[in-house]
């Protein structure tokens, strides 16, 4: 079966860009993992713990034959290959892999909750989210996920840093 999911990525440590593109790249490789969207890159301040540097943020839109606990477990191997090191919540991160979205599930499981529990809550992650598909609703809900973004006060918060479109979206994870 194919699966349908939306991650979100960010960094904010060392080369944030060069952190994306090796997580993107790590995922394009996968042989059950094929990209279909990236959005464009947003750089924000940090939530929680503020006192580190800003993040840059994007969403990747892929298809994939692993279940959602299966994608997790991959999303967590990029992580640690990368380096991520996982000292406190919300503290500084070389990478980041969250699972926003899988299919239109509600998935309640101790490892995992999808959609991502926080993604309501942060235009750092509605921005990029809605930028490759601006008709999402939560599942079951049916509430488009414009009409959350528009109850989010922090918008202004979230900086376009790097325009990603067409032919330069396949760029990012082919280097």
């Amino acid at each position: 079966m194919i699966n349908t999911a939306y991650l979100s990525l960010g960094s904010n440590m060392g080369d944030r860009e060069k952190c994306l593109k090796l997580a993107i790249k790590d995922l394009h490789q996968h042989p059950d993992i094929q990209i279909e969207a990236l959005s464009s890159i947003y750089e924000t301040e940090p939530i929680g713990y503020v006192d580190q540097a800003n993040f840059l943020n994007m969403v990747v839109k892929i298809t994939t034959s692993l279940s959602a606990i299966e994608l997790l477990n991959s999303c967590l191997k990029v992580e640690q290959e990368l380096g991520r090191i996982r000292e406190f919540r919300w503290g500084p991160r070389i990478i980041d892999l969250d699972i926003l979205m899988y299919n239109k599930e509600n998935i309640e499981m101790e490892a995992l909750q999808v959609p991502h529990p926080r993604m309501v809550e942060r235009a750092f992650v509605l921005i990029p989210l809605l930028e490759i598909d601006r008709n999402l609703e939560l599942p079951n809900s049916f509430i488009p996920l414009t009409e959350v973004l528009d109850e989010i006060s922090d918008k202004e918060g979230v900086r376009l840093w790097k325009q990603i479109d067409g032919e330069g979206a396949s760029a990012l994870f082919e280097n």
